[in-house]
């Protein structure tokens, strides 16, 4: 009996039908690699679909209430905390929840197949990392660590040289920043920093140095969680509030804070702030300090008067405190402004540093618009790699464009 000859376009032969087997094995990898890098892009959608919510508030409910809530509670036994203290219910649970999908997120993007060309690519770049307090300073002096194996840590001088000099900033450069510069910056931040041998940079708001009040966006939260009414929030949720304050125009927002404190039933609980004496002793530690404005306000909503006012009045109170001008300044709330710009030119700044959660170049082009990286002292060291690799500020780029 004659066997049946092959179907039409079967290969014939051993070495033929050798090389139909191993292309039939290359394509069933490159299938399953397809496969699995959209399994992972899923995965890592589903864990950003609630955090993708709360993009527009990360910059100040990152670390949202860390005083307020636990000081209401000690206040009403006549125990008011500064910052740094636990929060309670609503205040905790939210914070440990967008954290956990963050550090989530790092972990499946840590193993992302392009985690290894970012790296690469960002060896060539400058992280300026972003922070806001320290909360954790077991977390924070693990990514410390983490910096002194994987970067190269600069000073603000070293950065300022590179600009004066055009000569760029060795490979994987990394400054450390701290916006607003509450106490944990001293009790916290310096000891670990200094430990490590590692610069830093502290942007302070000038009305509250010597001071107990509370950030605004603080004070306007335990306000509104506490009866405070004012006409133009129209009495909606209060964790819509900061968005809504930011929005507006920055008369009716201080006219609004004025309204809350006065209908609010309680006043919210003292933050004791840095005093001049601290700014000294964190500069002597290899904390340079810089100009972050007076009030914070939102410059954007702001007009020509107020932005000259609430830069040169930060300016001319830093350099009496600390016996020279400053010359670096953080944008309140992290975006560019043209008209800010031109007076930081004309007091003679010489960095301005944005937060716009990006790499920047090893030689900053425009060294008043530098881009900064933003962090907490609560990340996860394998989110935080894929921080530093320029990854995970990609991805979240990539997702505001798929979504838009």
């Amino acid at each position: 009996m004659r066997p049946l000859p092959p179907p039409a376009g079967w290969p014939t032969g051993r070495r033929n039908v050798g090389r139909s087997v191993d292309r039939l094995h290359t394509d069933r990898l490159h299938a399953d690699r397809q496969r699995g890098e959209r399994l992972l892009g899923e995965r890592v959608d589903e864990l950003l679909h609630d955090e993708r919510r709360h993009d527009e508030r990360r910059h100040d409910e990152r670390r949202h209430d860390d005083l307020l809530y636990d000081g209401h509670r000690h206040g009403e036994h006549g125990q008011g905390e500064h910052h740094g203290a636990h929060r309670d219910g609503g205040g905790r649970h939210r914070a440990v929840v967008d954290t956990e999908q963050q550090d989530a997120r790092g972990e499946w993007l840590r193993f992302a197949p392009v985690q290894p060309l970012f790296r690469a690519l960002a060896a060539q770049r400058l992280a300026v990392l972003a922070y806001h307090g320290v909360t954790d300073h077991r977390s924070f002096g693990a990514q410390l660590d983490r910096l002194q194996r994987l970067a190269t840590p600069v000073s603000l001088d070293a950065v300022l040289q590179a600009v004066a000099e055009r000569r760029p900033l060795p490979p994987r450069s990394v400054l450390v920043t701290f916006d607003d510069a509450d106490r944990s910056v001293l009790t916290h931040a310096l000891p670990a920093l200094d430990a490590r041998g590692i610069p830093a940079t502290a942007f302070v708001i000038s009305e509250l140095i010597g001071t107990e009040r509370p950030f605004w966006w603080h004070e306007a939260d335990f306000l509104a969680r506490h009866g405070g009414r004012a006409r133009s929030l129209d009495c909606g949720h209060p964790s819509q509030l900061l968005r809504r304050l930011k929005a507006m125009p920055d008369p009716d927002r201080r006219r609004s804070l004025h309204e809350l404190r006065v209908s609010a039933d309680r006043r919210p609980p003292r933050q004791e702030q840095l005093t001049p004496a601290d700014l000294l002793a964190l500069r002597d530690g290899g904390v340079a300090i810089g100009n972050h404005t007076q009030g914070h306000p939102c410059l954007g909503r702001c007009d020509d008067d107020t932005v000259r006012t609430e830069i040169t009045g930060a300016h001319e109170a830093l350099t009496r405190w600390l016996g020279e001008p400053p010359i670096a300044f953080a944008y309140p709330d992290g975006g560019h402004d043209v008209r800010a710009e031109t007076v930081l030119q004309e007091l003679g700044y010489r960095l301005g540093f944005l937060s716009d959660h990006r790499l920047g170049p090893r030689l900053p082009s425009h060294p008043l618009q530098i881009s900064r990286l933003q962090v907490d002292s609560t990340t996860s060291t394998r989110r935080f790699d894929t921080i530093l690799s320029g990854l995970e500020p990609a991805y979240r780029r990539w997702r505001r464009q798929a979504v838009a």
